[in-house]
């Protein structure tokens, strides 16, 4: 079985139970800043997915993490995936989840990176942005991102529309030693 077959399985079971349980915005929604805060956290991501660690040892820690601060739906869900010993895909099952969660709604997901946290009203202002740009209806997932020093970076699907600091800075420099 492939991994995408795989990754849309887990995603969509985990939708389904997260849905009957009224929480699936809000499961989905977790799953993302998990699955970016192993991107962030190698060690984390290294501990999970290290074949000689006890499938109880990973469960712990992620149960240690999370208590009182996710949906149990998203931690069942969590410790579903990595007792299955699928941590490895976590991060495609949770975008397949967030996706579909999505979908549920009809609308598209924007990742957007910024190199600060935005306030609300800078939130709902880029939104409307997007979805003008895009022509989609879109729930946007923030990742902040102090390498890109400023401006934003949106993606939704393939369309990635990059106002960093760090594009532009790069565009100057290849000009200059271009010049």
């Amino acid at each position: 079985m492939s991994a995408s077959s795989v990754t849309a399985q887990y995603a969509e079971a985990i939708v389904g139970v997260a849905r009957s349980e009224d929480a699936l915005e809000r499961v989905s929604d977790e799953l993302f800043r998990f699955a970016r805060a192993l991107q962030e956290h190698t060690d984390l991501r290294d501990r999970l997915t290290d074949t000689g660690i006890a499938v109880d040892d990973k469960l712990g820690v992620v149960s240690e993490l999370l208590a009182d601060r996710a949906h149990p739906q998203t931690v069942a869900a969590l410790l579903y995936v990595i007792q299955a010993g699928r941590a490895r895909l976590l991060g495609d099952i949770a975008d397949a989840v967030v996706e579909k969660a999505a979908a549920t709604r009809g609308r598209a997901i924007a990742e957007v990176r910024v190199a600060a946290e935005l306030d609300d009203d800078r939130r709902q202002r880029l939104a409307k942005a997007i979805e003008h740009a895009t022509g989609k209806k879109i729930d946007m997932k923030v990742i902040v991102d102090p390498s890109l020093l400023g401006g934003v970076s949106v993606k939704v699907g393939d369309t990635v529309i990059d106002g960093s600091v760090t594009r532009r800075l790069g565009e100057l420099k290849a000009r200059l030693i271009g010049s």
